[in-house]
């Protein structure tokens, strides 16, 4: 009986609140290229999503040396964020290009896959939004990434967000008054009605594109900033004991806030922290290869 041929290349997405990364291999895992583009949250709506998909792939296969006359023979893996379920998956797939083989999964799982090389670990991602996951013995289970409006505790766009709310309380004068509050205000153009007009239009990605700048102002021992950094460790901290509940005995903290996040952490967080293996984008790449499946997979190469 003769076997169906592997595909000659692999992209992996992953894909969050704020950007998006592609990696091209090959089946032995030798990296052709890479690529970025724009947010790729589902949730911004899929047209979107895919332009700047392919706005990575496309930055990919040119370094490779290849055209969207190849893509018939690249299998595409996406962790993407706002993936939530079966339908979800295959409503992402369905809008897409035609590759060889499309899988699709959340971030969180591929970013697991990744973090354990395919094999079974859990994962906190504190990014532009948060979300947990573990996987073991072929069943995921998530807690928390319930989005923006809701959740996204111990995030980029959540600390952001209680930056802003902090900034305005100080500003009615029911909350203490710091340097941080102040350079918030300004950086907004200096007037209530700014910041009104900043959150009619804000996406997760712009409240979380203040981060750096509040933990500056932590750093530098600011009382208002010193309390929301904690506030987001010790969230943070719920997230990892909870995953420990479920089983986990290690847990890999990814995602742009975890470097300046864990000294904030409480021991016992941090004794449970391991290093990821591998990226999220290897992670998608697995999914490609139909290694610790997620949500769905279309194959349209028959």
């Amino acid at each position: 009986m003769s076997q169906t041929p592997k595909p000659l290349y692999y992209i992996g997405i992953d894909g969050g609140g704020t950007r998006c990364r592609a990696r091209l291999t090959t089946y032995a895992g030798q990296v052709l290229g890479e690529g970025s583009g724009g947010p790729s949250n589902i949730r911004l709506g899929l047209g979107a999503v895919w332009r700047n998909i392919m706005v990575a792939v496309d930055e990919a296969l040119v370094t490779a040396g290849l055209t969207h006359a190849d893509l018939q023979d690249i299998h595409l893996g996406l962790g993407l964020a706002g993936i939530t379920s079966p339908t979800s998956a295959q409503v992402t797939i369905d809008s897409g290009p035609a590759f060889g083989a499309i899988y699709a999964s959340s971030d969180a799982h591929a970013a697991c896959l990744g973090a354990f090389s395919g094999h079974d670990g859990a994962i906190l991602i504190a990014g532009t939004g948060s979300a947990g996951y573990i996987f073991s013995d072929g069943i995921g289970q998530s807690i928390g990434g319930w989005g923006f409006e809701v959740g996204d505790d111990g995030s980029a766009a959540g600390l952001g967000r209680a930056a802003l709310r902090a900034a305005l309380r100080s500003h009615d004068q029911v909350a203490p008054v710091s340097d941080m509050t102040r350079e918030i205000i300004a950086e907004l153009g200096g007037h209530t009605a700014d910041v009104i007009a900043f959150v009619t239009t804000a996406t997760p990605s712009d409240f979380g594109a203040m981060a750096p700048m509040i933990m500056g102002h932590a750093m530098n021992r600011d009382p208002v900033a010193l309390r929301l950094v904690q506030d987001v460790a010790d969230e943070v901290g719920r997230y990892i004991a909870r995953l420990h509940e479920l089983g986990a005995s290690q847990i890999a903290l990814v995602g742009g806030m975890a470097e300046p996040i864990t000294p904030w952490l409480n021991p016992a967080a941090r004794r449970l922290l391991t290093d990821a293996e591998q990226d999220p984008m290897e992670g998608a790449i697995f999914l490609a290869k139909g290694i610790g499946n997620g949500f769905a997979s279309v194959d349209v190469s028959q």
